[in-house]
């Protein structure tokens, strides 16, 4: 930057850092950038004189003026070191950056310039990069949160309590934490704690000895001891039976166990992450589950938001569903076929909706899902859940004249044949022609718009 001149022992700091860093002033220009933030955000061009939340963002304006936590002015604010994470353009698309800003003050002690680094969450990623199967996606306000503390507890060695409605993904979240920690070269170890009955509980978790009980024919290592170095997934934690809660909580305050039918006290090298769809507080409330095993499993406790609280990541996540669904060419989305699915609540989250997009993908012939893909392959339970969602609450009968109460409540069925019926009005070439926009067989038009017209098949 002209009128900047920047000590050269600084610069050549920089550039041997392996992460993205960069030098910005307090008006957000750039001032030095190393090789690394150079390949990944512009490797085309240089970024000096420029603002970071252009390069970054492609923002016109500062994040916090965008919708976005801004580190510099989370460091203005406290006057120390900042952490936030962000959704960063790069030229292989989006993804999440750990941001990491340090405030440099000048000789009178005021906050004059800042080093930023950036560390790429392995984790998430883009709908597009998301097709490979288990990254996380999305950007919605409860999704980002979620990550933030993913971000923040991954590296730690601390205890994850993993809280959320049946199909939010917790295995995912727990495959996050494992990726992104000092563990992630071994094992990540899953036990389902609703698959097991009681008295083979301890003999899968710690492994047993030859002889230690009828059936025991050889020695076996429990998951425990599979997990070594690596993190042990407990699903569904609330499912444990109490007899056993007792000597999973000695192996989180000890770090020891033993197999059955074993004296020897064996150490256990694993984190924990545990994952369940219950209230276990409540459930300690009522003594079901053990308060002091609770307070142990949740060190940390995070979140995952229903899918009904992040609508806005419909339209990301279907595309990444629809990737990994469809292996005989790429699938698009109707916007009107977005439309009806985002006047549903999915109870069963995001498992519900994949399900859902399957019976789905197997009724569509061509590239686009339309709508009344959706509608044939809705379950009863869908149907009528839908029907309540798409629906405006019953009023009070001293408000609404009879005729207006008399009117029964539009089903997604009868949305898609709204919609299908705007689409042959609208539609001026052949039947053979709609019938390939619409991404269905000649046949299968026919037979919908016979049922258009009310006539049999």
């Amino acid at each position: 930057m002209p009128g900047v001149k920047l000590l050269p022992e600084l610069v050549s700091y920089l550039e041997g850092l392996a992460e993205p860093h960069i030098l910005f002033d307090r008006q957000y220009r750039i001032l030095a950038a190393n090789a690394a933030y150079r390949k990944q955000f512009s490797p085309e061009g240089s970024v000096v004189g420029r603002t970071c939340y252009e390069v970054s963002h492609h923002f016109s304006v500062p994040c916090d003026q965008a919708g976005e936590c801004c580190p510099l002015a989370k460091a203005r604010s406290s006057g120390q070191r900042e952490r936030v994470l962000h959704l960063h353009h790069t030229p292989k698309g989006e993804a999440y950056v750990n941001i990491e800003l340090l405030p440099l003050r000048n000789a009178e002690g005021e906050m004059a310039y800042f080093v930023e680094k950036m560390e790429a969450v392995r984790t998430v990623s883009s709908a597009t990069a998301a097709a490979a199967g288990w990254e996380l996606v999305g950007r919605a306000p409860a999704f980002q949160r979620m990550l933030q503390k993913v971000a923040r507890v991954a590296p730690s060695e601390a205890t994850v309590l993993l809280q959320g409605e049946s199909g939010t993904g917790k295995e995912l979240v727990a495959r996050a934490v494992h990726a992104a920690s000092r563990r992630a070269h071994k094992p990540l170890v899953v036990l389902d704690c609703t698959s097991l009955p009681e008295h083979l509980f301890e003999s899968e978790l710690f492994g047993h000895e030859r002889g230690s009980f009828t059936g025991a024919t050889h020695q076996k290592q429990g998951l425990v001891e599979s997990a070594s170095g690596g993190t042990l997934f407990l699903d569904e934690v609330g499912e444990i039976p109490l007899p056993m809660q007792v000597k999973l909580l000695r192996l989180l305050e000890s770090g020891t166990y033993r197999r059955v039918g074993s004296t020897e006290w064996r150490h256990a090298d694993i984190r924990v992450i545990s994952a369940t769809h219950r209230d276990l507080r409540d459930m300690a409330s009522q003594n079901l589950f053990r308060s002091d095993l609770y307070f142990r499993l949740s060190t940390f406790p995070i979140h995952l938001p229903p899918l009904r609280e992040r609508r806005e990541d419909l339209a990301l996540l279907v595309p990444a569903l629809l990737a990994r669904l469809r292996r005989d060419g790429p699938v698009t989305l109707a916007p009107a076929t977005l439309e009806l699915l985002s006047a549903y609540d999915f109870p069963g989250n995001v498992r519900e909706l994949r399900n859902l997009l399957e019976r789905a993908s197997l009724l569509c012939d061509g590239p686009v899902l339309e709508p009344h893909h959706v509608e044939e392959a809705l379950t009863p339970e869908f149907s009528r859940a839908a029907r309540e969602a798409v629906s405006p609450p019953p009023a009070s009968p001293s408000t609404v004249p009879p005729a207006e109460a008399a009117v029964p409540p539009r089903s997604l069925h009868d949305l898609s044949r709204d919609l299908l019926r705007a689409e042959v009005l609208a539609h001026r070439g052949s039947r053979a022609e709609l019938a390939q926009r619409l991404g269905v067989s000649e046949r299968t038009l026919y037979r919908r718009l016979k049922t258009l017209e009310g006539k049999p098949d």
